[in-house]
């Protein structure tokens, strides 16, 4: 395996993590830790607005950052950072020193999406394949936190599902960090970080209609961002709910989550590859579509039905994912790219962390099926965004 392919598997790895870990909390207050502290789940959730909101912000100095000084150092950052982070909240005591913790896990967090997303696009004509590859790392990750933090919480107690996972980061982060030296000796570099080398890529388009294309991704991106995080933090609690005489143990309700998010992330492999070969504006309609159909499906579902319609909508939200990275791809510039996803994710969290919140509110006042009626109207509105999407050509072979 040559080095560009091990720096691919490093970039999946972080992937992976970067979604693992700030949704350990999630599993954590549905399941035992508003017992533990007797709080009800809406008011313990709301202590996760923090890391939410570190993970949408902190991405523009991460982008810029990155575009400025080294991707590699940024992404060498973001493994030490994140792993250390959370075996220190670990050791929280109270809510707001738990809150502390995951903005800090935020913060670290935030900076791979920029960074890493910008170094798996770097020197690829076709793009929606690696980034679908990477994508599902990802969505391993929002799948294993739910599985981890069940069984650790089980056999270990909560603090274990903090732990265990971020010492498995800061060990990644420590391999990569030989990696990096490594390469550093095989190239003669008198720098431990490499300079980006490619400052070209990105198709040519009019001042107007690359600002029409971006205002679309923007918007689709921060609306599907919400989308997202209302439903990957809430499914813990909607499993154990909806799945009551079929998951009675932390555990198991982490299991049922994993298999919604693996059986779901295929979905991103799926239009990774068709966006690399079709019509990505009708690739894109056809997702929202099904968004609305299958959220509205799942009212008043439970037991194996809801199961099935939870595996189906997240397959059309995490299919959603790759398309705007792959946008972001075909019309920008590799020295800039960075900054511009970073201020996609600003944007994105930003709306974002409105999901907890809304969360709380709607399940205290109403129920988890008028949420189920607000995510179908949020995917009608980027249904009406990408229909303004101009057509992006498919790049050649």
């Amino acid at each position: 395996m040559d080095r560009q392919q091990t720096q691919f598997v490093f970039l999946n790895l972080g992937h992976f993590f970067d979604h693992l870990l700030p949704l350990v909390f999630a599993t954590v207050a549905a399941v035992t830790l508003y017992q533990e502290w007797g709080m009800t789940y809406d008011k313990l959730a709301l202590y996760a607005m923090p890391g939410i909101l570190a993970f949408g912000l902190g991405a523009l100095p991460a982008g810029w950052l990155a575009d400025r000084w080294s991707r590699e150092g940024m992404m060498l950052i973001f493994f030490l950072g994140i792993g250390a982070s959370a075996v220190a909240t670990a050791f929280a005591r109270t809510p707001i020193e738990i809150a502390v913790g995951l903005f800090a896990v935020g913060l670290f967090g935030a900076i791979y999406h920029p960074v890493g997303l910008a170094m798996v696009i770097q020197g690829r004509q076709r793009t929606g394949l690696p980034l679908a590859v990477n994508g599902i790392f990802g969505n391993l990750g929002v799948a294993c936190a739910a599985l981890f933090a069940g069984f650790l919480i089980d056999f270990s107690g909560w603090r274990a599902a903090f732990i265990w996972p971020g010492t498995a980061t800061l060990l990644v982060g420590l391999a990569y960090a030989v990696f990096l030296l490594t390469g550093r000796r095989l190239t003669g570099s008198a720098s431990l970080f490499s300079a980006q080398g490619e400052t070209s890529g990105g198709a040519q388009f009019s001042h107007r209609l690359l600002i029409r294309i971006l205002a679309v991704v923007f918007f689709s991106t921060a609306i599907g961002g919400l989308i997202f995080q209302c439903t990957t933090f809430a499914l813990p609690k909607v499993m154990h709910e909806r799945l009551a005489e079929m998951a009675v143990s932390a555990s198991q309700v982490g299991w049922y989550v994993f298999v919604v998010f693996a059986c779901a992330s295929v979905g991103q492999l799926i239009v990774g590859f068709m966006v690399d070969r079709w019509s990505l504006k009708r690739i894109f309609l056809g997702i929202a579509l099904f968004q609305v159909g299958f959220f509205l499906l799942m009212i008043g579902q439970s037991g194996v039905s809801a199961l099935v319609i939870a595996i189906a909508f997240m397959l059309v939200v995490f299919g959603q994912i790759p398309i705007n990275d792959v946008l972001i791809g075909r019309v920008t510039k590799t020295n800039w790219r960075s900054r511009v996803l970073a201020i996609r994710y600003v944007i994105t969290f930003s709306i974002g962390m409105t999901s907890v919140p809304i969360i709380a509110l709607v399940y205290a006042h109403l129920g988890f099926d008028e949420l189920f009626m607000i995510l179908a109207g949020l995917a009608v509105l980027i249904f009406s965004a990408v229909a303004f999407l101009p057509r992006v050509s498919t790049p050649a072979t």
